[in-house]
């Protein structure tokens, strides 16, 4: 049952990062990392398939491997984090959600900025 729940996951998390390649809102990288695990932890031929896809396999491996994200992808993630939680927090009324938000968006942009930079 353990694994079924972990291959539903993964193919959820796959299918979100497949979507966020289209939609700019969406991110991609932290979908494909998720089903990575979800797939290492249920089916062997779901991740080999995965970290060897020519296209997802690259940033999902640097990640798993190298703790790196390529420079454009890095450039991306604070593009679109920043106005995101910004008009975010503008459109929400708690204070303390707004503290909330700018609190993670640092925490989001502190991990990224730390990780590595790839050469693609």
């Amino acid at each position: 049952m353990q694994r079924g729940f972990y291959l539903i996951v993964g193919f959820l998390a796959l299918g979100l990062g497949i979507l966020g390649m289209a939609l700019p809102v969406l991110p991609t990288t932290p979908f494909l990392l998720l089903a990575g695990a979800m797939f290492m932890r249920s089916s062997d031929r779901m991740a080999a398939w995965l970290f060897n896809h020519k296209l997802f396999g690259p940033p999902v491996r640097d990640y798993i491997e190298h703790k790196s994200v390529d420079k454009r992808s890095k450039i991306l993630a604070m593009a679109l984090l920043w106005p995101t939680i910004l008009v975010s927090v503008v459109l929400v009324d708690p204070i303390w959600l707004k503290v909330l938000l700018v609190l993670i968006a640092i925490g989001v942009t502190i991990h990224i900025v730390s990780l590595k930079t790839t050469a693609h």
